[in-house]
């Protein structure tokens, strides 16, 4: 079969990013509108919390042949989701007490007009990842912006880490690790080559910063859906 049987149509990718909304259970059936072109996609509609809206955007980039998501929904939150600044401050901070891969005492959370901000130092990227998804769930978070930096660890040298993480994307049963290269410039792990959609792109950069002693990843990945 050739390459040009196999491009996905836009036509077909507003299916089947209709169809992963109508899936994926935070998100209401025809809550939200999808517009294709080129293989971006943009999403209309209105919806009643930041939670379905950060839903319908992940629900589309896992969708095979999306090159990129425009979210254009617009959240009203009804009266009984408002809370003021201060009572989202305290609950993000019992929210990431609770939570036990969060190094809480190295973080700090400021709050203006329903977004917090997250700073501070932590040990490893996915500790900056949760706390972020730990505190975008809780009611009233308007947005999170993630200023949280990973203190560099020891590590090993930049030969071994390449393997490591090489090793690592062939493990993965969601990336092709023949389309993907990699290269480590102190710490700096550089990502590049082709994979066939958005949620590969993402798995290759989750994977990337696993490795021990990553202080930054940089994914030049490009998406060419085959």
């Amino acid at each position: 079969m050739t390459t040009a049987t196999m491009q996905r149509t836009d036509e077909q990718i507003q299916r089947d990013v209709l169809a992963e909304l109508k899936w994926d259970a935070r998100v209401g059936p025809n809550e939200v509108g999808v517009i294709v072109k080129d293989g971006v996609v943009t999403l209309t509609g209105w919806l009643d919390s930041f939670t379905k809206k950060w839903a319908a955007r992940e629900a589309a980039q896992r969708v095979s042949g999306v090159k990129a998501v425009a979210d254009d929904i617009e959240v009203r939150l009804p009266s009984s989701a408002q809370r003021t600044d201060a009572d989202i401050a305290a609950a993000a901070r019992r929210a990431l007490e609770w939570d036990t891969v969060v190094p809480v005492e190295r973080i700090d959370i400021t709050v203006s007009k329903g977004m917090v901000t997250l700073s501070g130092e932590v040990d490893w990227q996915y500790q900056k990842e949760d706390a972020d998804r730990v505190v975008r769930r809780l009611t009233g978070v308007h947005g999170v912006v993630n200023l949280l930096t990973v203190r560099p660890l020891p590590h090993p040298s930049p030969t071994q880490l390449k393997q490591d993480i090489e090793n690592a994307l062939v493990r993965s049963a969601e990336t092709d690790a023949s389309r993907i290269q990699v290269e480590v410039r102190d710490g700096k792990v550089i990502l590049k080559g082709t994979v066939r959609a958005w949620a590969e792109r993402k798995e290759a950069e989750r994977v990337a910063w696993r490795g021990t002693g990553v202080t930054a990843v940089e994914n030049q990945i490009v998406i060419k859906p085959v």
